[in-house]
């Protein structure tokens, strides 16, 4: 059984309170995926984040096959962190953890993602190949969009 980490870190030149209200909405999520994975939000973003809150996505991140994911916001403390967890989709398990942290002249953003794919040898073969690229090339994007938002710091 395999688990593997994604860990990112941004700094952005913007208060501690605009990184919570942009990062904590649901419906901003749309803004920072890239338009081919057609994320849509199903349900779950119509009020502030919370724990316990579930939201649901439509998602096309590989060959076209859409996807539904539906995760749980498990862990929230306003302007630090929240962590969400998938309930339903397309990971055996998928962790995020998402850190706000205030420094000088902005803001760090940390993100760590632990996940395990399915399918057993066949996920881990296609972990390198498929999986870890697009997950680099969605933060990739999103860490131009945020720039492309908020500047560079």
């Amino acid at each position: 059984m395999k688990i593997y980490r994604l860990h990112k870190k941004q700094n952005l030149p913007i208060t501690v309170n605009q990184a919570w209200n942009f990062l904590s909405d649901p419906k901003n999520l749309k803004t920072i995926t890239p338009d081919h994975m057609g994320f849509n939000i199903v349900s779950g973003a119509d009020r502030d984040m919370y724990s316990g809150q579930i939201i649901q996505y439509i998602v096309t991140p590989i060959l076209g096959i859409k996807t539904k994911w539906v995760t749980e916001i498990t862990h929230c403390i306003e302007h630090k962190y929240f962590v969400d967890e998938q309930r339903f989709g397309p990971y055996s398990l998928w962790h995020h953890k998402h850190f706000i942290k205030k420094i000088d002249g902005g803001v760090e953003m940390e993100d760590i993602i632990d996940y395990k794919l399915p399918f057993g040898w066949i996920g881990q073969l296609m972990h390198p190949i498929l999986v870890k690229p697009k997950l680099e090339e969605i933060f990739r994007y999103r860490t131009q969009k945020l720039e492309g938002l908020f500047g560079t710091y």
